[in-house]
């Protein structure tokens, strides 16, 4: 029987250095949502990718933040710096040609738990010399030294195949824990469904309104051959609910019109979205409530 390798591979790296993005170009498929703002990713979220003899199993992790103050920003460094330990390997993500005090943290998390762990060197496509990277590598090398150091940029797929061939070479031996093709879920999930919402969100407003929105499905159902979806978005203030729903329910409209065709798209059924604003005050200090909606979660996404 041919031998199996299979392992956990943790995505870790500061706020918006492309972790979301380098897991849905490695799984080909839409999995964790992705924007230019910070907090996108809010839960450990589990992705298979299954290779012949290789699987990984790939979580990606919130961006840790050094100078965590809410209670939100507590509980996502604490669900990115604990999973490090819970993996095979780290892929330690930077952006550029810079290493600065968030990278130096996730840095020192991983020489502390020593686990085997890939420099993974994203966008540089934005440098024009690629010389520009050595003294990069240098300065961590003589902090922490990784067994390779990749550079990709995973907007572009450049490097990815090489990364892949790093990654491989790193797993443990060890039997598959997922099938090697599972099956399609004909119906997203809850968790899908309400961070795609969430996407939409920031990417419809932009900087207009911080990372304090929370997107619940209270409802899902099929009705004939339609899908009936009914969410609420719980914003922190009122004057967050105002910039959501935006003048005559612009916004909202906008918001709810692109989820139900992206919806639609990946199911290929007829979807109604119906889509709802609550204020719930200071939701994001709320440690006892945090947890209720399952912030800082694994989830499971294969």
């Amino acid at each position: 029987m041919k031998k199996q390798f299979c392992g956990y591979i943790s995505i870790v790296g500061k706020p918006n250095v492309g972790k979301s993005t380098l897991l849905n170009t490695i799984l080909d498929k839409k999995i964790s949502i992705t924007s230019r703002k910070s907090q996108t990713t809010r839960n450990n979220i589990l992705g298979v990718k299954t290779d012949e003899e290789f699987q990984m199993i790939f979580l990606d992790t919130p961006g840790i933040h050094l100078k965590a103050t809410k209670t939100l920003n507590k509980v996502l460094n604490h669900s990115a710096l604990s999973v490090i330990e819970d993996s095979d390997l780290v892929l330690f993500v930077l952006q550029r040609t810079s290493l600065q005090d968030q990278d130096r943290q996730v840095l020192k998390k991983i020489k502390e738990t020593q686990v085997p762990s890939i420099c993974v060197l994203n966008k540089v496509d934005q440098v024009q010399n690629k010389n520009d990277l050595l003294p990069l590598i240098q300065e961590i090398d003589s902090i922490y030294s990784f067994s390779d150091y990749v550079p990709i940029s995973a907007l572009n797929h450049d490097g990815i195949e090489d990364l892949l061939g790093c990654i491989k070479q790193s797993l443990p031996e060890n039997n598959h824990l997922y099938p090697a093709e599972p099956e399609e879920k004909e119906i997203p999930d809850n968790f899908f469904i309400s961070e795609l919402v969430r996407e939409k969100i920031i990417r419809s407003l932009g900087d207009e309104l911080p990372h304090e929105t929370y997107v619940a499905v209270e409802t899902k159902a099929m009705e004939g051959k339609m899908l009936s979806i009914g969410v609420i978005i719980y914003v922190a203030r009122d004057s967050q609910k105002s910039i959501v729903i935006g003048h005559e329910g612009s916004n909202l409209k906008r918001i709810g019109q692109q989820t139900r065709v992206e919806l639609e798209k990946m199911i290929h059924k007829k979807v109604l979205l119906k889509t709802f604003v609550k204020v719930n005050k200071n939701w994001n200090n709320d440690a006892q409530y945090l947890s209720s909606l399952g912030v800082g979660s694994n989830q499971d996404a294969s």
